[in-house]
């Protein structure tokens, strides 16, 4: 078996999927995608087809090994990206060649449900309670929320009371059986970050997720030691390597992006090098079907999962959903804030490439925002 044809289709919302065929006819998908990046990571892609077209689709490792190591330049989150859809797809195949499921290649399940967390947004901590409520209404046990809008250096005590309201009618409404993470998505700096944490403490978060940029990994041991609420770092670290540092300054939780740090092969790699730290994972996964579907293949492998995100509900993705690409969405239904173990070969789902090929015509370039201070200096988003 050799591989024959390689495709990318940039598609609506912000996603680009790639589609891998085997010369025997059987097709493997995967979501290399970048946010704000996606024909970056559509050229990168091109450029490594010319390794793998006539290549062993079965060799994942080898091919893994090839595109990360075979050139001079390595890693960063375009080349990430581009080898993460591509690892699955191959594994895609894999799978679809064996019969079995992902999971079961990798180990087979160690659990039989994989718990999800749903998006809550408003401005006012009434409209944050509303959606959490919303949530809770269909059975989601757990949400996450954005700790504020852009901040300042050394933002003021009305910023961190707004914070406090914000947090606690999310938790009013989710419950003290419900979980609330709290996403500060590298907004602030590290002095505001200790400043807010021991406000949050009463409120017991299930994790707060990037308290700081990632080029403060090496800091965020201060961070760690300043409170008792669990770190959680990741989604814009892409290796091992990258994440070696935050494991040593003692964060709780890693989130591997499977479409931005090298896919299911080195996610897997990550979550062993986690486990040695008793540190947990809890995949980003704000993309599409493709993304997730490789996210629970490695949810019910490893024994160290936490918790799995998912877009439905995301703010960007408004008009749109991730199972308007599938054939069949079932696989997908949640049930008491939870996913059933998928049967199906491969990475489980069936994508409907007619559809994926109608919404490549219109295709996307979607952009991140960009936020500015009062004084018109960058802020970060």
């Amino acid at each position: 078996m050799k591989i024959a044809r390689i495709e990318t289709f940039r598609v609506p919302p912000r996603w680009l999927f790639v589609r891998v065929e085997t010369d025997d006819g059987i097709v493997g998908w995967g979501e290399p995608v970048l946010e704000g990046r996606a024909r970056t990571v559509e050229a990168a892609v091109a450029e490594m087809s010319d390794v793998l077209i006539g290549a062993d689709p079965l060799r994942i490792e080898h091919l893994w090994q090839t595109l990360t190591r075979g050139g001079f330049y390595r890693d960063g989150a375009v080349l990430s990206s581009a080898i993460a859809g591509i690892d699955q797809a191959l594994w895609d195949i894999a799978g679809k060649d064996a019969g079995r499921p992902v999971h079961t290649l990798l180990g087979g399940h160690v659990r039989d449900r994989v718990r999800l967390y749903g998006w809550v947004y408003g401005g006012s901590p009434a409209e944050l309670a509303d959606a959490a409520s919303a949530q809770r209404a269909t059975g989601m046990t757990a949400v996450k929320m954005n700790g504020s809008e852009a901040l300042g250096p050394i933002d003021t005590p009305a910023t961190l009371d707004l914070l406090v309201e914000r947090v606690a009618a999310v938790r009013e409404a989710m419950g003290r059986d419900g979980d609330v993470a709290i996403d500060f998505h590298g907004r602030y700096s590290l002095p505001m970050a200790r400043r807010s944490l021991s406000l949050l403490e009463p409120f017991a978060p299930m994790f707060i997720e990037e308290p700081v940029v990632p080029e403060l990994t090496w800091r965020l041991r201060d961070v760690v030691e300043a409170t008792s609420i669990p770190i959680a770092v990741g989604e814009r670290l892409y290796s091992r390597g990258d994440m070696r540092t935050a494991l040593d300054a003692g964060v709780a939780v890693l989130q591997p992006d499977l479409s931005h740090a090298g896919g299911i092969s080195e996610v897997r790699r990550i979550a062993s090098a986690a486990e040695t730290y008793g540190a947990y994972l809890a995949p980003h996964c704000p993309l599409g079907p493709i993304a997730l579907a490789a996210c629970l293949q490695i949810d019910f492998a490893i024994p160290n999962f936490l918790i799995q995100e998912q877009s439905l509900g995301l703010n960007y993705a408004e008009g749109s959903s991730y199972l308007d690409y599938l054939v069949d969405r079932s696989g997908f239904d949640v049930v008491d804030g939870s996913v059933e173990r998928p049967a199906a070969p491969g990475l489980g789902i069936e994508v409907d490439e007619d559809e994926v090929r109608r919404a490549a015509k219109i295709g996307h370039d979607w952009q991140s925002p960009r936020w500015h201070h009062p004084d018109g200096s960058l802020a970060e988003w």
